[in-house]
C-alpha cells in the first residue's frame, strides 16, 4: 500500500491547489529550472531501465512541472 505524502503549495491559481495550501494532484513531477522548458513526453530513459536524475543545490533552483493553471 502506497501512502501519498502531504504536499503544500502556495500557487493558488493551480488546478490542483486546495484549501490550506494543499496540493491535490494524484502525482507530482518536480524538475530543476534548467529543464523547465523540456517536453516530459520525450523522456525515454526509464524505458531502458535507467532513470534520469539531476542534483539541485537548493530548493530555489527547482520547479513543479505538475502545475496546471485554473480555467475560469
Amino acid at each position: 500500500m502506497s501512502i501519498q505524502p502531504m504536499v503544500r503549495c502556495t500557487v493558488a491559481n493551480c488546478t490542483f491547489w486546495g484549501d490550506g495550501n494543499m496540493c491535490r494532484a494524484d502525482s507530482i513531477q518536480i524538475d530543476i529550472d534548467a529543464h523547465s522548458h523540456k517536453s516530459s513526453k520525450e523522456e525515454y530513459a526509464d524505458e531502458l531501465g535507467v532513470l534520469h536524475q539531476d542534483h539541485a543545490s537548493e530548493s530555489s533552483v527547482t520547479c513543479c512541472l505538475t502545475f496546471k493553471p485554473k480555467t475560469s
